[in-house]
């Protein structure tokens, strides 16, 4: 646990959470701000940065819960779709550094999430060098 983490604090039981799903090793609850309704977070128990610092079998076991969840999430609120995110470092949009997956359920293209990506005309031996670059790591 990390004493100043407010997802360790919740996992301790000192700050209260609306609980959808608990094991020995993942949490999942409502995030308080709601951006849709439903909006869920899952956690890893054990306390790391984001995915970046957690082993493989730690990630897989994690998605195992958030495939569950984002199902039981799906069945009790009925959207017409579903983001699954998870934001590492601040520059992406991480604001509490402790692993969490967010299940946003969607229901309108007008709602309180926006998600935008530009295109941009391949560049295939750019793309070639780059795919290469990162099999070798």
């Amino acid at each position: 646990m990390v004493s100043d983490c407010i997802f360790c604090k919740i996992v301790a039981g000192d700050i209260p959470a609306s609980k959808v799903y608990e094991d020995e090793h993942f949490l999942a609850f409502l995030d308080i701000s709601q951006v849709t309704a439903g909006h869920t977070l899952v956690i890893p128990k054990k306390h790391a940065r984001n995915l970046l610092e957690m082993t493989p079998n730690e990630t897989g076991e994690l998605f195992e819960v958030v495939s569950q969840v984002a199902k039981n999430v799906g069945n009790a609120t009925q959207p017409k779709g579903m983001n699954v995110i998870s934001n590492m470092e601040e520059i992406a949009g991480q604001s509490v550094f402790h692993t969490h997956v967010h299940i946003l359920p969607r229901y309108s293209q007008e709602d309180d999430l926006k998600i935008d990506f530009t295109a941009h005309e391949p560049d295939f031996d750019q793309l070639a060098r780059l795919a290469e670059l990162i099999a070798a790591q």
